[in-house]
């Protein structure tokens, strides 16, 4: 079991914005699990939340743009990056204006100061989507593509055709996300001359300075265009280096144009806000194609979590059968309601009960409809997660399971005489003290009819 990971004490930053030039100081702290990646914006009233949402993405003209309920986050591509790039989970990132600092224009600031923060394991599990079949998506106005096909671990390939003979055709390959800091992390955001002149002459790009942006000269400089350079960057001259970038700044790699464009899709693609094990291809990626894909890979995760139902052979000897399962609950007939316990670790459980006409409660519950009450179901539910509290302790016998608290209990479809449940219980934190917080669901007919979250303690008999 891979477990969540965040950093272990709180550490700043302070820079620019690329397109405001408004200095900004970030900072980024610990989160608890499963809070993923979080963007808090203490500027304004209520410091406001915006999760790292592909749902809340609103525009990619200039980078990718975030917004929720009025309040935006510019530029958070580099900084996500950075973040997946160290193998993270929950990180809250504050900050005190909407855009992110530029700092050189890569991630190698976010992931050193990351890294000087320190990582900490949590004891949760990690939430990895498993890619079993090819998933795309393709932009028909660019021409851009995106696919992830399985593999046995997350990796990542970019192809970049930029259509220009200063550029021409570059591909980037990350194996791992464990060489995203050495390979990947120093790669600095570009833009071609054309593009530069139009956002300069629109006041878009105001903390730009030869530091934080590779310039292409893919069109000779007019005489008009290099006073604006030079009054854009504070130089006092401006030339263009033999491989056609304007000067001071060397290439950290000959296709860095292409790592940075990988570097974009890793920070993009933490918007699908579950981690990927799959190999993704990324042709002429952009954030506009990145984003739509992490859209969609979003919806498909929450379709296939919601309708997910595991499958076990019934017809293996059970962990448990019943005279196991009396020898550690003490319930009985007719109020013991699982008949086998099918497998159990340390974070999890799975129950089964044969519903069946001559059950006592099909006399008074609806007897000529019979459907098995719902509370009977979350009942079945606590008693399974029960054997998984009380195998924590040597006599269980000695013990009774008390339910402490109920949450989030939905009832989906009918239980039915005939029908087999399966009660699978996963520990949302672990067992102290002898309590209990799991998430339960049942299962009957291939289908969810049941979830809850539950609380339960167990205490010696007095």
């Amino acid at each position: 079991m891979v477990k969540q990971k965040t950093i272990k004490t709180e550490i700043s930053l302070t820079g620019v914005g690329l397109h405001t030039g408004k200095e900004v100081k970030m900072t980024f702290k610990p989160a608890p699990v499963n809070n993923g990646f979080t963007f808090v914006r203490v500027d304004l009233e209520g410091q406001p939340i915006i999760e790292a949402d592909a749902n809340y993405v609103v525009n990619t003209q200039r980078g990718t743009n975030l917004e929720k309920l009025g309040v935006k986050i510019q530029t958070p591509e580099h900084v996500l990056a950075a973040l997946t790039g160290c193998d993270l989970d929950n990180v809250i990132i504050e900050l005190n204006a909407s855009e992110l600092p530029i700092m050189d224009g890569s991630s190698k600031y976010f992931v050193q100061a990351l890294e000087n923060a320190g990582f900490e394991e949590q004891n949760a599990k990690r939430n990895v989507y498993v890619v079993k079949e090819v998933i795309s998506f393709t932009d028909e106005a660019s021409g851009s593509e995106i696919l992830v096909m399985p593999s046995d671990h997350y990796c990542v390939t970019a192809m970049v055709d930029f259509g220009t003979k200063i550029l021409g055709t570059q591909n980037a390959n990350m194996k791992s996300i464990a060489d995203f800091k050495t390979e990947i992390s120093e790669s600095r955001t570009f833009s071609f001359l054309h593009e530069l002149e139009s956002l300069l002459e629109n006041g878009l790009i105001k903390g730009g300075d030869l530091n934080n942006a590779i310039v292409y000269v893919d069109k000779e400089i007019s005489a008009s265009t290099m006073e604006h350079l030079k009054i854009a960057f504070g130089k006092d001259e401006i030339t263009v280096k033999p491989n056609g970038i304007l000067d001071n700044l060397t290439l950290h790699y000959p296709n860095e144009a292409a790592r940075h464009k990988l570097l974009d899709v890793v920070g993009d693609l933490a918007l699908i806000g579950t981690r990927i094990q799959g190999k993704v291809i990324a042709n002429k990626p952009g954030h506009f194609v990145n984003t739509q894909f992490a859209k969609k890979m979003a919806k498909i995760i929450k379709i296939e979590q919601r309708n997910y139902v595991p499958v076990y052979d019934l017809n293996q000897e059970p962990l448990m059968d019943i005279h196991k399962i009396m020898a550690v609950l003490p319930h009985r007939p007719p109020f013991l309601l699982i008949d086998r316990i099918i497998e159990m670790s340390e974070t999890h459980v799975v129950g089964m009960k044969n519903v069946t006409m001559n059950e006592n409660f099909f006399v008074g519950h609806f007897p000529e409809a019979p459907v098995m009450p719902g509370v009977l179901i979350v009942e079945a539910m606590a008693q399974t997660g029960g054997i998984l509290v009380l195998s924590t302790v040597p006599d269980p016998e000695n013990y009774l399971t008390y339910f402490m608290k109920i949450d989030n209990v939905k009832f989906k479809h009918k239980v039915l005489p005939g029908d087999t449940l399966i009660f699978k219980c996963d520990l949302i934190t672990p067992i102290r003290r002898g309590i209990c917080h799991m998430q339960a669901n049942a299962y009957a007919n291939g289908k969810l009819v049941a979830e809850a979250e539950l609380m339960a303690q167990i205490a010696k008999k007095q």
